[in-house]
Formats: C-alpha cells, sequence, structure tokens
C-alpha cells in the first residue's frame, strides 16, 4: 500500500520503568495494524523507577513526544486527548489502578482506544495475582503458547472473560542469527538487579565468572550491567555488582559493559544467566545459552522455568567446555522463534485490534475482574497507592499538575525525588538487613 494511502493511527504507551519502555514501545510498533503508520506519544510513570535519559538513549526506541506524569496528570491527558491504541507497560498493579482510572474519565465513551497490557519477559511467579490485575484490558499480551494457555486457565479458573489473551512474542527478539565464533571468543554473563539478592550469592557469581576469565585468557568475559550506580530499573537492586567487583582483582580480559543488549549479542559466543530473559533473546539468535545451576535450580531465582530446556548448567561444566544443546520443543513454546516465524508472530495482535478499531458502535465500558464489589479488601489499596479512590477517581490532594512547575518547584521536586529514591534503595535495604540480625 503507498504510504500516502496509509492512516496514521495515535498510540499512547504508558511505562513505569526503563525496561517495561522498552516492551511496551516496541509493542506499540509490533502490534500497529499493517495498514497504518503510527504516532507513539510515551508517558513515563513518576516514581522511583523513572528511567533516566541515558537508560532512555540506551533502550534506542523513538518516540514522537514523551513526558513524565503522575497517574492522575495521565488520565487528566487520556479524558482530553484521542488516540486509537493505549499500551499499559506497568507492574500489574499500576495496570488494574490505571484501568479503573480509565473507566471513570471515558465513561460514556465509545470512540476510547484499545487498550493492551501484558508482561516483559518470563512469567515465573504471582501468576494469578498478576494476571487477575491485568484483566479488563482488551487486549492481555502472551509471550509464547505456554503463557497463552496458562493465562486462559485462570481467567476462566475464577470465571472471569479470557478472551482477552492473545498470543504474540517477546517485541525486542530479533538480530542477525549466530554463525560462528569470534576473535576473541567472547562469554557474556547477563545480570540481574534483584537475582540473587543475598551478598554471598552475587559474589560466589562474581567470582566463578572472574575465575573463568582467568582460566580463559585468551577469551573476553563480558559482565553486562542493567544500569550504573544511582540509576533504578524495574527491580530494586541493592548490591550493585559494579561495588562488589572493586574489592576483588579481575584480569584484563573480564569487563563491564553496559548498553543495548543486542549490540552486546552481536558479539556474544556464550551467553550465561541465572534466568534473565537475555536467555530468550539468546535462544532466538541461536546463540549457545547456559542458565546456570550453581544455586540450585529455584522458584526464587526463576531457572526453574527453564527445565526442560536443554540450557541449563554449572560453572564447573562451563569450565570444562560444555556447550548446551537447547530443546527445540521447549524453544518453540517459549514463543521463541528461531525457525523463521517470528515475523507472523504479532499478526494474531494485530489482526484483534484491526477488528475492535473498526467495531459498530464503538467499544464497551472497561470491566476490569477486581471491583469494589468483588475485591473491597485488596481493590482500594491497589488504587489509594496511585492516589485514587473506589470508583477510579482522584483522591484529595493527589498530585497533580494542569502547567509546568517553574524552575524552582522543578529543583525541589527533583531533590524529593533523589531523597526518596535514595530512602527506597539504600536506607530501607540497611534497615532491612539491621533487622535480619
Amino acid at each position: 500500500m503507498p504510504a500516502s494511502a496509509k492512516k496514521t493511527r495515535r498510540v499512547a504507551v504508558l511505562a513505569d520503568s526503563d525496561t517495561r519502555w522498552k516492551w511496551g514501545a516496541l509493542t506499540a510498533n509490533r502490534i500497529a495494524p499493517e495498514d497504518s503508520d503510527i504516532r507513539l506519544d510515551g508517558y513515563l510513570l513518576r516514581g522511583r523507577a523513572t528511567p533516566t535519559a541515558r537508560q532512555l538513549q540506551e533502550v534506542g526506541v523513538h518516540a514522537d513526544s514523551l513526558n513524565e506524569v503522575t497517574a492522575v496528570e495521565f488520565l487528566r491527558t487520556m479524558a482530553k486527548e484521542q488516540y486509537d491504541v493505549l499500551v499499559l507497560a506497568l507492574v500489574g498493579g499500576g495496570v488494574q489502578a490505571m484501568l479503573h482510572g480509565l473507566k471513570r474519565v471515558w465513561e460514556g465513551r465509545s470512540d476510547r482506544p484499545v487498550v493492551v497490557t501484558g508482561y516483559v519477559g518470563v512469567v515465573y511467579e504471582k501468576l494469578a495475582d498478576g494476571l487477575l490485575l491485568r484483566h479488563g484490558a482488551d487486549l492481555v499480551l502472551a509471550n509464547s503458547r505456554q503463557d497463552a494457555e496458562r493465562f486462559r486457565a485462570v481467567y476462566e479458573g475464577v470465571g472471569a472473560d479470557a478472551s482477552s489473551v492473545t498470543e504474540v512474542a517477546l517485541p525486542f527478539l530479533g538480530g542477525e542469527p549466530y554463525t560462528g565464533e569470534h576473535d576473541p571468543y567472547t562469554v557474556v554473563f547477563a545480570a540481574q538487579p534483584s537475582v540473587p539478592d543475598s551478598r554471598k550469592d552475587r559474589t560466589y557469581l562474581l567470582n566463578r565468572l572472574i575465575q573463568h576469565a582467568r582460566r580463559h585468557p585468551e577469551r573476553e568475559v563480558l559482565l553486562k550491567l542493567r544500569s550504573k550506580p544511582g540509576e533504578h530499573t524495574t527491580h530494586i537492586e541493592e548490591l550493585p555488582y559494579q561495588k562488589l567487583v572493586q574489592r576483588l582483582e579481575p584480569p584484563a580480559n573480564f569487563k563491564l559493559v553496559y548498553g543495548n543488549m543486542g549490540e552486546v549479542l552481536d558479539r556474544t559466543d556464550l551467553m550465561v544467566t541465572i534466568s534473565s530473559t537475555a536467555a530468550l533473546e539468546s535462544l532466538h539468535r541461536r546463540i549457545p545459552t547456559v542458565v546456570l545451576t550453581d544455586l540450585g535450580v529455584r522458584e526464587v531465582l526463576g531457572n526453574h522455568h527453564f527445565v526442560g530446556s536443554g540450557c541449563l548448567a554449572s560453572w564447573d561444566q562451563l569450565d570444562e567446555g560444555h556447550r548446551p544443546a537447547p530443546d527445540e520443543e521447549w524453544v518453540s513454546r517459549q514463543g521463541v522463534c528461531a525457525d523463521g516465524t517470528y515475523a507472523t508472530a504479532f499478526d494474531p495482535a494485530r489482526e484483534r485490534i484491526a477488528k475492535l478499531l473498526g467495531r459498530p458502535g464503538g467499544l464497551p465500558a472497561l470491566t476490569p475482574y477486581y471491583t469494589p464489589a468483588t475485591a473491597p479488601g485488596y481493590l482500594p489499596g491497589i488504587l489509594a497507592r496511585h492516589h485514587l479512590g473506589p470508583d477510579g477517581s482522584p483522591l484529595p490532594g493527589a498530585p497533580a499538575h494542569d502547567r509546568e512547575p517553574g524552575p524552582v518547584r522543578q529543583i525541589v521536586r527533583r531533590a524529593a525525588r533523589g531523597a526518596y529514591r535514595h530512602g527506597v534503595q539504600r536506607v530501607a535495604p540497611v534497615i532491612r538487613r539491621m533487622g535480619e540480625l
């Protein structure tokens, strides 16, 4: 279709962290109807994990506009603006709060946007809780066949409508397939902010990585980090590897790296992790991938998700030259389209959105599973965290600003947010550790 004949669709993405912004923005581009161009407006929900300029640049996703907002500010914007699609790239509680807030501001409107939500990566904990908090969106995206089956089972098991579950794939898979060893041979350990969470376990993993570098001086051994000190991601990182490595003396072939994961994978010969989504990115490219068993195969680590993958191994095995062979059936069920079907993985979502946008009479009101009647002891607390009342309306004193604050107020706001983040990231962990003594 000629570019001039395409319709421009307006798409908004609300995200609460760097990772979710990446997922939301890339998802928006993947699921847009094929007969249209999109204008992408990004909104970053103000909080402890609001991405920094460096993190946004690292994600590398273009938006036509990008603004930081409170929940109430965002809802006011949605009451005035006309969008075709809205992607909620938030933690479950945030999705639920926005669904109720949007239901209120769109009351009586049939021309509302199609609302889409989902998960950034592997779903290995709080399955029922997270899913029910996302119920009410028009599309709840599942990143694999296995997830789609699990999601529908949860919704049907509580008597909720499961028609919103739509199978797709992770939107950031891609890149050139692995064709053979690089010079130098490169081993990458993809660190995670919250797994494992103890100093002992993180120090163990760091020591093993450094030992591997010493044992193989001809290799380049990279520790891929998610954020720099002082930055915050989707998960709280209480013990950054950057600090732990300062007490050690790694060899010259050991390096810390940041940047886009795709660019790091371009030079990777062996991907090693505990349970990071990076493993799925690596498998998609057919790069040899290992999910470590050194700390056990446990739900708390998330590596139990990889049982049956053929990727589980220990550092001892890697030091001895072991190379994993992924199970093709397992890989296929995880939405890792190494067989070339990735280009069509988002067709079901595109088709469903096009159908909803063309629905005669517009769209019905949002109907989340949780209501003041079904969850009176749970829902009000979730909404209150975003300064919303039980009916989705702003609570008295809720933070909202109709105009850009002056320079003094901006300085005060930045200082206050910095103090808040310092309390969350630095002070609270110390207090928790003291409580464990």
